[in-house]
């Protein structure tokens, strides 16, 4: 089936994203689980995703939980630790659809601070030919809405999209509408896809 333009999402696909490596090398995997068991962490990150802001959101968290509140202030302050690596074979892929003339569009759940960061940190992320990122747009994956409006922005048909995340849920919101997926688990079976869609050659991918 064509395919008209490839879908990326970003954390765990392009960027490894992890809080818990760096809560665990500070408190230990037991004092890591207590911190995420007391703190509802990951909520406040989804409200970052829909648009709240970074600062404000993660320290009034903190205030919150005092006893606490050094950690949870590290979801702001050391935020880049969380994504301390890009995954390089999955850039170079980016980089070699857009060489094919390939178009390569962003659709992630990603706050504006947070994004911010990580485009200053990894200026990669500057170049996707659209980019539709959930802070800015308000909703985040799976809600159909944002999806919606990346059918809207590209004006490319949904089973001409093919797309890559590596949360299921995410993976199968996309295929109800129609769109073409992967889920993505290694930049070695996503470079295989990219090779049976005819996209690339083994050597362009690798």
């Amino acid at each position: 089936m064509t395919i008209d333009a490839v879908v990326f999402d970003i954390g765990n696909v392009l960027i490894e994203w992890n809080p818990e490596r760096f809560y665990d090398a500070r408190l230990g995997v037991d004092g890591r689980k207590r911190l995420f068991a007391e703190v509802a962490l990951h909520a406040m990150n989804l409200g970052l995703d829909r648009g709240d802001p970074f600062r404000a959101s993660v320290y009034d968290l903190a205030a919150q939980h005092p006893d606490w509140a050094e950690e949870i202030r590290h979801w702001h302050d050391s935020w880049l630790q969380f994504a301390h690596t890009d995954i390089a074979r999955s850039v170079r892929l980016l980089r070699a659809l857009r060489s094919k003339g390939v178009p390569v569009l962003a659709l992630s759940n990603f706050g504006i601070g947070t994004f911010e960061l990580a485009t200053k940190a990894y200026p990669f992320l500057s170049e996707f030919d659209q980019s539709y990122i959930s802070g800015h747009l308000g909703c985040i994956k799976p809600d159909a809405e944002i999806y919606q409006h990346l059918e809207q922005g590209s004006g490319i048909a949904p089973d001409r999209l093919l797309f890559a995340d590596d949360r299921p849920e995410n993976i199968e919101a996309a295929a109800q509408r129609g769109w073409q997926t992967h889920l993505f688990t290694t930049p070695e079976d996503w470079a295989a896809r990219l090779v049976q869609a005819g996209l690339l050659t083994a050597e362009d991918a690798q």
